[in-house]
């Protein structure tokens, strides 16, 4: 068994994706609308869905938002320089929410943006900078 998707309903797809392929920079893979159901099926990814996971995001052509509940957590991505990362999203309109430091409790590196339904992105330094090795 492998992880294949996770999916996201989202509000309004255009902006979602948006979000997605321009400020996280991953690809959108494949897109399809089923007009008998009123949904559209995007999913996005850094890589082919034969070897990566990948997001689905879902937009139900009658719903403007959702409420996130209280279950939801994150998404996790793991990035090689989370201060450049979190400068990039930002230059690019994405919201940092936690600016880059160390866990509560722990020494690893993380940071928070929102996408643009409020669902929050976990980054996660994965190695140490190269300039903490000097």
């Amino acid at each position: 068994m492998r992880l294949l998707h996770t999916m996201l309903r989202v509000g309004d797809l255009e902006r979602s994706l948006r979000f997605y392929t321009e400020v996280l920079g991953m690809q959108l893979l494949r897109r399809r609308d089923y007009p008998e159901g009123r949904f559209t099926l995007a999913f996005v990814g850094y890589g082919p869905e034969s070897e990566q996971a990948v997001i689905e995001l879902t937009h139900n052509w009658d719903t403007a938002s959702y409420e996130l509940g209280s279950g939801y957590g994150h998404i996790a991505l793991g990035v090689d320089d989370i201060h450049g990362t979190c400068a990039a999203i930002a230059d690019r309109g994405g919201r940092v929410t936690r600016p880059p430091g160390p866990m509560k409790h722990g020494s690893t590196v993380i940071a928070f943006v929102e996408d643009p339904d409020g669902y929050k992105v976990e980054l996660i330094q994965l190695r140490p900078p190269a300039d903490a090795a000097a």
